[in-house]
């Protein structure tokens, strides 16, 4: 899963990204308005966690945004402003959760992962293409039930070709999508085309047909048609 943080106490911020990173999260941040404003118009996330109080605008204007062009993604607001009109304001625009600072950071984990939760029951629980189907929930692949072995890199780069099906992904976009900020540790993107070909395999040996297309020099696309 996919986060985008908006925070701008240093000290808070490194700590909710380091922990996030541990339980396997890839972690993207923000430290201003507008940074946060570039981040949601150019990535996608499936969750963000905002807070309010930013040097050179109002996190709620995030909300708002995000909200209105990314209606999967789950929101979380983090904030000292503590009064229920607050609340209230923060969750009528679209966030799925409010959280009053101080808070503890296992506390914010079990937030993010019940509203992702919520959010999955909501949005696509299970993906089907003819003997094809993912549950997103169980983070598994079957294909004419039968169920596919895939390594953790395998199946989030299957997924993001899923979710964007019938359109060609760059070989940028899912490395950034993979390692977020981080992306500059992938020394070169073979890592991308050893897993898209170890799905190749792995789905061919299952007996499903080819959904995957090589757009050369490019990316990849999940075509469905």
């Amino acid at each position: 899963m996919k986060i985008l943080i908006i925070e701008d106490e240093a000290e808070l911020l490194n700590l909710i990204l380091r922990y996030f990173k541990r339980e396997g999260f890839v972690c993207e941040f923000a430290t201003d308005y507008k940074s946060g404003l570039k981040k949601i118009n150019n990535y996608e996330y499936d969750c963000a966690i905002i807070d309010l109080n930013l040097p050179d605008g109002d996190g709620l204007k995030l909300v708002k945004i995000l909200r209105k062009d990314h209606t999967e993604a789950g929101i979380l607001i983090v904030s000292a402003r503590d009064t229920l009109e607050d609340k209230i304001n923060g969750l009528d625009i679209g966030a799925d959760d409010y959280l009053i600072k101080p808070f503890n950071l296992s506390e914010l984990n079990a937030r993010v992962k019940a509203v992702m939760r919520r959010k999955i029951n909501e949005f696509n629980k299970e993906l089907v293409f003819g003997e094809l189907s993912i549950n997103v929930e169980e983070r598994c692949v079957r294909v004419a039930q039968n169920e596919l072995f895939l390594t953790k890199k395998e199946y989030n780069i299957f997924l993001y070709l899923v979710r964007n099906k019938n359109r060609v992904v760059t070989k940028d976009s899912i490395a950034e999508h993979l390692w977020g900020d981080y992306m500059d540790e992938a020394v070169s993107y073979d890592f991308i085309y050893t897993h898209v070909k170890n799905l190749r395999k792995k789905l061919a040996e299952k007996g499903c047909g080819d959904f995957l297309r090589t757009v050369y020099g490019i990316g990849y696309k999940f075509q469905t048609h």
